[in-house]
């Protein structure tokens, strides 16, 4: 395909949660998710790309080739078989068509790759099918997002609830209201870094410029259609990206990473002893002269 990505890019999302959890903890009772040893709040990397995947099937899901392979209610193996049904092979026919089409597994990853917005992007592991000779095999994809982690240490806080719906008609004899808990943070801005290979886009996934604009599109936009009472208030304030002039990149990731900085504003003396509360209480800034040549940079927000 003449229009797949021809330059490497890095990027670094800013986002923010107000009085909700953004990525609750099964291992800790659904409380947000933090660093034991520093205090500073994480968000995975599974959270980030699960948010993406649900816009772009909010914005495309009628269109042709932004299908969405990991998705709720549909199993793996279900999108897997559909591959190979699409060649004609099923599992009786699979070991013979291997061994007169040595193409025949390059031919099913193709198939997934066009179709499955998110293989093409992120890659996926299709190897969970019990019919060893049906599996689509493991892809990795061109685009990669890092753990989001807090620019300060978070608090986060159980905050007692009151409900009139009783759930059971013993309890409604007994008394008019129930009790529960739920966990947020009161205020935490997050960064990620995240990492787009044309390389990668080149030799496997066939990952497009199309594709690469949707995926800022959906970046922006990811806590957009997302909004729940558990998560309270979230929005994505910063996405800067980083554009090298090659496919192979002209810079390490780190020194572009390292040019951006998030700092307490200060307005007042002792300001910065007070917990952030609002987004207006950080100043992000660039320092354009740590870019090096070949590099180019645009903040999208």
């Amino acid at each position: 395909m003449s229009d797949i990505i021809k330059n490497r890019y890095e990027f670094v999302i800013l986002f923010d949660v107000e009085n909700g959890n953004p990525n609750g903890d099964p291992d800790a009772g659904n409380m947000p998710r933090i660093d034991p040893e520093t205090g500073y709040g994480l968000v995975t990397d599974v959270c980030l790309k699960r948010k993406i995947r649900n816009y772009v099937e909010t914005v495309r899901e009628n269109e042709k080739g932004y299908r969405i392979y990991i998705k709720e209610g549909i199993p793996l193996n279900r999108s897997d078989l559909e591959a190979y049904a699409n060649l004609g092979v099923d599992e009786k026919t699979v070991k013979e068509a291997k061994k007169k089409d040595n193409r025949l597994d390059e031919r099913v990853r193709d198939f997934m790759c066009e179709n499955f917005y998110d293989i093409r992007t992120f890659g996926a592991v299709m190897t969970t099918f019990m019919k060893a000779a049906l599996n689509c095999g493991q892809i990795r994809g061109p685009v990669q997002i890092g753990f989001a982690r807090s620019i300060e240490q978070v608090v986060p806080q159980e905050v007692t609830i009151t409900r009139v719906a009783i759930t059971t008609e013993a309890d409604a004899e007994k008394k008019g209201t129930e009790m529960g808990r739920k966990h947020i943070i009161p205020y935490g801005l997050y960064r990620a870094e995240g990492y787009v290979s044309a390389n990668l886009a080149r030799k496997v996934t066939g990952f497009t410029e199309a594709d690469l604009n949707l995926l800022w599109e959906a970046i922006i936009n990811m806590f957009e259609h997302d909004h729940s009472a558990a998560r309270g208030k979230m929005a994505v304030r910063e996405l800067i990206v980083f554009k090298h002039d090659s496919e192979l990149g002209n810079a390490p990731s780190y020194k572009l990473f390292d040019a951006v900085t998030v700092k307490r504003r200060k307005t007042g003396e002792g300001d910065e002893h007070v917990p952030a509360r609002s987004y207006a209480d950080y100043e992000v800034c660039i320092d354009e002269a740590a870019i090096p040549e070949h590099v180019s940079c645009q903040r999208m927000i």
